[in-house]
């Protein structure tokens, strides 16, 4: 469940400004402030169910949007290429860091 929360958390940061305001709301709500189901509904003034429904079309709508972008996937794949590059630079094997670089810059 953490490993889920935490990928939609990336995929919300990266993919907010493709949501409408109310789907931004409900998962801000659900995930980065921990609200229940039934603690949004309370504040949306909308069923419990009608919340649930949004955030789970709003968790898909990321997904696809990841499949087609993949902006997760390129963050991840810098993240590690540049702890490949730190631990280069400190072993001083400037080959490494080099063909780590190269890698890096295609990545955009």
């Amino acid at each position: 469940m953490l490993e889920k929360t935490t990928r939609m958390n990336y995929l919300f940061d990266f993919y907010q400004a493709l949501l409408t305001q109310k789907q931004r709301n409900y998962m801000e709500m659900y995930y980065l402030e921990d609200y229940s189901l039934g603690e949004i509904s309370e504040e949306a003034e909308v069923s419990r169910q009608a919340v649930y429904d949004n955030i789970k079309r709003t968790e898909s709508m990321l997904e696809t949007y990841e499949e087609k972008l993949h902006l997760y996937e390129k963050f991840q794949q810098r993240l590690t290429l540049i702890k490949e590059l730190e631990s280069g630079i400190v072993n001083k094997e400037e080959k490494l860091f080099f063909d780590k670089l190269n890698q890096l810059k295609e990545l955009d």
